[in-house]
Formats: C-alpha cells, structure tokens, sequence
C-alpha cells in the first residue's frame, strides 16, 4: 500500500463504539473549517449494500468487488449509496452486525482503506478528520495526530441504547441487549486478523466517561493544536 509522510494533512481519531467517535469528530472539524469522514460508515454502506443484493457475507472475493465499485458519498451529516440515502438505514442493529463481518475480511479493508486514503489525497493540503478503528495505525500511521476515545463499557452501552440514529431511541428495556453486542462488536474488532482496533503508540487516549461533549471537544482540539501548533501560527 502507498506509504506517508508526516505531512498527511489528517486528524486520525480512533476507538471503540459508544466513544463519541462520531460527535467528537464532527465537532471537530466544525471547529477547525476542515473535512470530516466517518469510516465505519463506510463498511456499513458496502454491508447493507450487500444485504440489498443478497450476497452472502462470507463470499469475500464479492464483498470486496462491491466495496471497489460502490459509489459512495459521505459528507458530515448523509450517506448515499449509489445516490439513495442510507443514513439511517445502516444504523441498525442488523447492519451493525453485518458491518461487523465485513469488516473482518481484508480484502474488503484493503479496498477501503484505499478509499480512505484517496479522500486526503484529493483534498489536497485541507486538512481531513477520519474517524475509525485502525485510521492511527493503518490507514494514517504517519499522521501528526492521532486521538483514541474511549470510555467504560457501561457508559459506551447506555450512550448507544439512548442513540436515536441507532434506532433504539433510549428505550432502557433493550440495555443490556445493547452492552451484549457492544461486548460482541468489540472482540470482532479487537481479534480481527486485519488492522484490529488497538491504540496506536503514538496517540493521545481521552477516556470520555462522565464527560460532557463540549469538555471532550475542548480536550482534542487543545490536543490538535499543541501538535499542530506551527500550522496554527502559519
């Protein structure tokens, strides 16, 4: 795969489900008049697509041809498959599951990660914020920063039940059902053989339990301009 400089004009923002990938990161890129790309939207388009086809989540060879040929468009807020909204429709417990599978096979990383990696070099010197699970030590090991947010279990659980995009809209009653595939989404992510969720050795751990999004914001941004503080004062 094509190598990096330091130079890489990227914000890499990583770290479980229920961290605050998602609001962090768009606040951020608010804050900073920069792009914004969630990658796992990315693997939950190419896993409903798949699932709109009926192709079998294991045939990896086909999963990874519709992840090279889907058209896929990701702003901050709509995700469009094929030009069809699906910003809604891949935030599910099925897709989740379904993404989740996806995810796993390396051929279908190796072509996103591609991907993710074509929108920096588009963007030129822009600087892009790209949340995920392997964005600081494999799409963009070479970028000036990188943040990984977590929090404790039971708190990524409740976020996630209380979570309208999910479609669960707080109902307690599902909570534990919640921090069961939350549990289960993160051993697939942590022992997958490709790019598994781990923290890079160089990025800074923010543990958002009990914090407020305006106090985790203020924290990254603090983070981004002390390592990009020569851009800052350019």
């Amino acid at each position: 795969m094509t190598q990096h400089t330091p130079r890489d004009p990227v914000i890499a923002i990583d770290g479980p489900s229920g961290a605050g990938k998602g609001s962090v990161s768009r606040a951020i890129a608010k804050a900073l008049g920069c792009r914004y790309v969630d990658t796992g939207a990315m693997y939950r388009a190419v896993a409903w697509m798949a699932t709109h086809e009926g192709l079998a989540l294991d045939d990896e060879p086909a999963l990874a041809a519709l992840a090279e040929r889907v058209e896929l468009t990701l702003d901050d807020q709509t995700v469009l498959v094929e030009g069809h909204d699906v910003t809604r429709a891949i935030r599910t417990a099925e897709i989740d599951a379904a993404a989740a599978r996806v995810a796993r096979m390396p051929a279908v990383r190796e072509v996103l990660v591609r991907r993710q990696r074509a929108y920096a070099a588009a963007g030129g010197l822009v600087m892009l914020v790209m949340e995920g699970r392997d964005i600081g030590t494999t799409v963009f090991p070479a970028a000036q920063v990188k943040i990984y947010l977590d929090a404790s279990s039971q708190e990524r659980a409740a976020r996630r039940a209380s979570d309208p995009a999910h479609g669960l809209g707080g109902a307690t009653s599902v909570l534990s059902d919640v921090a069961s595939a939350l549990e289960a989404r993160d051993h697939s992510d942590r022992t997958r053989k490709s790019s598994p969720l781990t923290m890079a050795a160089d990025a800074v751990r923010v543990d958002t339990t009990g914090m407020p999004l305006e106090g985790v914001v203020e924290q990254v941004l603090d983070i981004v301009r002390d390592r990009l503080a020569a851009r800052f004062r350019a």
